[in-house]
């Protein structure tokens, strides 16, 4: 490794430039109202936008600090980390990384254990079936390939430069969301909001017809394309990205024609783990290219004569509808709630 490492770079143990923060604290006696677990962490950003409160959790956590990172050492192939910029505690199936300044600066470390290099090596070392989990024992004793502090901090001022440019992005973003949100609704309101407009059901324009399931055994990279949850994007499209898209042989497609998405069509997504992550009740349009078969985690809404696919499609898209879907998500049918 030496030979093809570039002028001013050395290879360092990870404990040389590391330290794991091992403070555990019960949360019942921290005196911190902020708590991490590893579902408050977003791949997508090295910043935390959300956590929870120790009281909602039981069992001994870890302490951290500002200037800290917090890196999920349970299945690291998730890549969840994020830098702390307030004193918290976080669940013990992450890691608190403190950079050792005399070898790494800490604007860097965040940068350095988002790196393939780094990543790569985490998923390789970490052991366990169901849960794979990286071991301290393990990590510290991993040699990579360090620059030297004047490049780390030529390196941290464009990587940190570019994330206050993904920040505004992500503002810009967030702002025009909330607008569009705000149109949709005032083009379809609730009920209470238009007192003057005719009231039907919401099976008074559509019926729904839940999807099917088939066999994991049967994916393939090749064939007719599976619809499932992770293909419903936020922005109410369909994504066939490689990563979440699955095939099935032709044969199924004709087996089940009655199940066949066809561009116009409105699909939802009928189960999720929680609320929080936006899944529940996230309802989408298919377009040309998106024919494909129903996952029975999935269900479509059939309109009925005389109604436009793309005028459902933006109604199920109202703040009313995502509130309907988050009191009823327990098994109630959705298609009792009320429309105007």
């Amino acid at each position: 490794m030496n030979a093809n490492l570039k002028p001013g770079w050395q290879v360092v143990l990870f404990a040389d430039i590391a330290q794991n923060v091992a403070v555990r604290v019960d949360p019942a006696e921290a005196k911190t109202d902020i708590y991490v677990g590893l579902e408050h962490i977003d791949r997508s950003t090295i910043h935390l936008r959300q956590w929870g409160h120790p009281c909602d959790v039981t069992g001994q956590k870890l302490a951290f600090k500002k200037g800290d990172v917090i890196f999920g050492r349970r299945r690291a192939y998730q890549r969840k980390l994020a830098i702390a910029e307030f004193d918290g505690i976080c669940s013990a199936h992450a890691m608190v990384v403190r950079a050792k300044p005399k070898m790494i600066l800490p604007e860097f470390l965040p940068f350095f254990l988002q790196s393939d290099m780094f990543m790569e090596r985490a998923i390789e070392i970490s052991v366990g079936s169901l849960s794979p989990t990286i071991n301290w024992k393990t990590l510290r004793v991993q040699e990579f390939p360090l620059p030297s502090l004047a490049e780390q901090k030529r390196i941290a001022k464009i990587l940190w430069a570019a994330d206050e440019t993904l920040k505004a992005k992500s503002r810009v973003v967030s702002e025009f969301t909330v607008s569009w949100q705000m149109l949709i609704d005032s083009i379809v309101p609730a009920p209470n909001d238009s007192p003057s407009r005719t009231v039907v059901r919401l099976d008074d324009l559509c019926s729904m017809q839940n999807g099917r399931p088939f066999p994991s055994s049967a994916y393939s990279e090749h064939g007719f394309k599976l619809l499932r949850p992770g293909n419903l994007a936020s922005d109410g499209s369909i994504s066939w990205a490689e990563s979440s898209t699955v095939c099935l042989d032709e044969k199924y497609m004709q087996e089940n024609a009655d199940w066949v998405v066809r561009a116009g069509d409105v699909v939802i997504n009928l189960t999720a783990q929680s609320l929080e992550d936006g899944f529940m009740g996230r309802v989408c349009l298919a377009v040309e290219g998106d024919d494909s078969l129903l996952n029975q985690r999935l269900g479509r809404f059939l309109c009925n004569e005389g109604v436009e696919s793309e005028y459902l499609y933006r109604v199920l898209q109202t703040s009313h509808f995502r509130r309907v879907v988050e009191a009823r998500c327990e098994g109630s049918k959705v298609r009792h709630t009320y429309f105007r």
